[in-house]
């Protein structure tokens, strides 16, 4: 098994993405897209829209491991790719201390349920491990075929490449904005990445790794920190920012398309489908 990401993606929260949708995606020639906001255990959007698109990959970003027993995931796995082979990457993540009560042994748990995937004949080559920090990203070099790093910046995907080599996924996720007032941009960028990411301790400490100040994360982050967070401006000003991952090391970058509330987001991703692909 093979699963081939391509170079551009989309990632949207799967509450978000309709089969329609998915479709439009697939028309318009973006390789991959990455279902955020903890899909559920069964996977049967990934099933439904790999059974109306043609070439599009799906990946999970990611099935939270709190939230679905490795054997169900598994399960879904096997069911997928039999379906569809090498068109389904099953990522998987430990998500946020803040969000669940049970949460204890985050490491330990992750090689738990990575060995479960092991028993249940999940490949390696078949799943990839949300990492931020240096022990979780060798983790994910070691036991899955790569890494998907979620709110980083060029210099995060550069130090991420040097911990998982030469020749493993590395996957990242990057916020755009196709808007050019800054004013504008930022009104639309901070929101998402305030809340609630500027909340959660596993995304303050990388930030703070990558040298961001408490003062600059706080208040809902200063606009150096949204301008590194958020690509924001005309396709050529977006386009140039996911240069910057792939010359730091990045195979694919996956696009989180923020728009004005209640906007239709397909005049967006065309506009990035002509610049980008």
């Amino acid at each position: 098994m093979s699963v081939t990401l391509g170079r551009i993606g989309i990632w949207r929260a799967a509450a978000a993405v309709t089969d329609e949708l998915a479709v439009e995606l697939d028309r318009l020639g973006f390789a991959t897209l990455s279902l955020g906001g903890s899909p559920t255990g069964d996977l049967r959007q990934v099933e439904s829209i790999l059974d109306k698109t043609e070439r599009l990959t799906v990946a999970t970003s990611i099935v939270n491991i709190w939230q679905v027993p490795a054997a169900e995931a598994a399960a879904s796995y096997h069911r997928i790719a039999a379906r569809h082979p090498d068109r389904f990457l099953l990522g998987i993540g430990i998500g946020h201390p803040e969000a669940t009560s049970d949460y204890r042994r985050p490491y330990a748990t992750i090689v738990d349920y990575l060995d479960e995937l092991d028993a249940e004949g999940v490949p390696v080559e078949g799943r990839a491990l949300a990492a931020l920090g240096p022990k979780v990203l060798q983790l994910a070099a070691d036991r899955t075929a790569g890494a998907l790093p979620y709110l980083t910046t060029p210099e995060h995907t550069k130090q991420a490449r040097e911990i998982v080599g030469p020749d493993k996924l590395l996957a990242v996720e990057h916020k755009v904005v196709v808007e050019t007032d800054p004013q504008r941009a930022r009104a639309i960028g901070r929101p998402p990445v305030a809340f609630p990411y500027l909340k959660l301790s596993n995304y303050i400490n990388n930030l703070r790794r990558l040298g961001f100040t408490d003062e600059e994360i706080a208040d809902d982050g200063n606009d150096r920190l949204i301008d590194a967070l958020v690509a924001w401006g005309d396709a050529d000003a977006i386009a140039a920012r996911v240069t910057e991952h792939f010359d730091a090391g990045a195979d694919h970058v996956s696009l989180q398309v923020l728009t004005a509330e209640g906007a239709d987001p397909l005049p967006a991703f065309r506009t990035l489908a002509d610049r980008l692909l």
